[in-house]
C-alpha cells in the first residue's frame, strides 16, 4: 500500500469512511464546474468512482490517492494518476489530476498534492510522460500545471461533454532537469 507524505498532507489509498466526505466534495456545483459537463455526483456515484480508482491501483500500480490533511485528518479530496480514457486522442497517456473541496482551495494544497503524485509517477512508477487536462477557462488548474513544470501541448474538445480542453505535458527528462 503506497502512502505519500508531504509537509501538510497524507496521500493514501481509499477507505470506507472516505465515501461520505468525498461525496460532499462531488456534490458542490462550484467544485464540479470544470469536471466533464459540470454535473454534481451523489454518494452512490462517488462510491462507484472510488471503487474504480481502487481497481486501477490493483491493475496498474498507480491511481488516485485520497488526500488527507495532516493537521486535522480531514479528507480534502483526491490527487493522483489515471489513464484519461475520456480523451482517446491523447492515449497512451497517464494523467495527473486533482479535486479538492472548496474549503481547501487557495492554500497551495492541490499543487503540493499533485507534485507528490507527479514525483511518484516519475520516480516510483518509471513513467516517461505525464499529462494534465483542464477545460479552457479553468485558470486555477492551469496555474497548478504550470507550477508542476508542465507546458501546453494541445487544445481539443472532450468528446464526452463537448467542452474545449487544454492538454499540458511533462516528460521524465524535463522533470529530472527541473528537479536538479
Amino acid at each position: 500500500m503506497v502512502t505519500l507524505v508531504t509537509p501538510r498532507l497524507i496521500l493514501r489509498r481509499w477507505r470506507e469512511e472516505d465515501v461520505a466526505p468525498m461525496a460532499a466534495v462531488n456534490a458542490d456545483p462550484e467544485v464540479m464546474r470544470w469536471i466533464r459537463d459540470g454535473s454534481v455526483r451523489d454518494e452512490e456515484q462517488t462510491r462507484a468512482g472510488i471503487e474504480a480508482w481502487e481497481s486501477e491501483w490493483e491493475s496498474r500500480g498507480f491511481g488516485l490517492f485520497a488526500v488527507e490533511t495532516r493537521a486535522t485528518g480531514e479528507l480534502a479530496g483526491f490527487t493522483g494518476l489515471s489513464v484519461p480514457h475520456f480523451l482517446p486522442e491523447v492515449l497512451p497517456a497517464v494523467e495527473a489530476g486533482w479535486r479538492l473541496g472548496r474549503s481547501h482551495w487557495g492554500k497551495g494544497l492541490a499543487t503540493e498534492a499533485a507534485a507528490a503524485a507527479v514525483r511518484f509517477g516519475f520516480e516510483e512508477c518509471g513513467l516517461e510522460r505525464i499529462v494534465s487536462i483542464a477545460q479552457v477557462g479553468n485558470d486555477a488548474s492551469e496555474r497548478i500545471m504550470t507550477r508542476l513544470g508542465m507546458r501546453p501541448v494541445r487544445e481539443t474538445v472532450n468528446p464526452t461533454c463537448g467542452r474545449r480542453v487544454r492538454v499540458f505535458a511533462l516528460s521524465a527528462d524535463q522533470y529530472v532537469t527541473a528537479t536538479r
